[in-house]
């Protein structure tokens, strides 16, 4: 089984993972179908690594939203017609910089 710490460096690869494509922009991203997916798929696995954090990790560093990084791989997988990749370009901008910053703060944290 996996330790909490490999899956916080799980969720640091997918988000650098995003960051190294999406960087070429918006407008890249919209005409790229690939890209498209490389996105999803990076969040997917934020998503899912998050859900497999320990429940006592996750209570102890409950600042970070948790509960709606998974929430947000359900949508994606359940409801994947319903999101458009507005939301998902919005996700890359307003919610991934600071979830890398706590992310990193934990990896360094660890004894």
């Amino acid at each position: 089984m996996r330790r909490d710490q490999e899956r916080l460096r799980d969720i640091l690869d997918a988000i650098e993972q995003i960051e190294r494509y999406a960087s070429h922009g918006r407008t890249a991203c919209d005409n790229d179908e690939l890209l498209q997916t490389w996105m999803v798929h990076h969040i997917l696995i934020i998503g899912e690594a998050a859900s497999r954090l320990s429940a006592a990790f996750r209570t102890r560093h409950a600042a970070i939203p948790w509960r709606q990084i998974i929430a947000m791989r359900h949508l994606l997988m359940q409801a994947y017609a319903a999101v458009g990749m507005a939301e998902v370009w919005a996700v890359r901008e307003r919610n991934l910089p600071a979830l890398k910053r706590q992310v990193l703060a934990l990896i360094h944290a660890a004894p």
